[in-house]
């Protein structure tokens, strides 16, 4: 009987020292928030070049939605004649990829 309580308190004080020494290696690992997080932001933000770019819409035309789509962006129109269309760009460069157009069937 007094083995299996020795058994017990050494295998529990293992526990708790691999437990604190768990908490101890994620605190010590963990990035601090004063470092580097906003100049790293920063510096992703600053290597991007900034563009402009005008998307010409036909008249009349009203934008439905704009959704991202892995590295494109699709422009949902409805155009005033009640077809619509999806214009797809490059959130990159502000290019014009390609362009859907939904007509019905005649």
């Amino acid at each position: 009987m007094r083995g299996l309580r020795v058994l017990v308190i050494v295998l529990g004080v293992l526990l708790v020292g691999g437990t604190l020494g768990l908490v101890v290696a994620i605190i010590a690992r963990a990035p601090h928030p004063s470092e580097s997080r906003p100049e790293a932001r920063a510096s992703v933000s600053s290597k991007r070049a900034p563009f402009e770019t005008i998307l010409d819409l036909p008249a009349g035309a009203v934008i439905q939605s704009v959704q991202l789509g892995g590295t494109q962006l699709a422009v949902h129109l409805v155009l005033p004649e009640g077809n619509q269309q999806i214009v797809i760009l490059d959130p990159g460069s502000g290019a014009r990829v390609g362009t859907i157009e939904f007509r019905p069937a005649r």
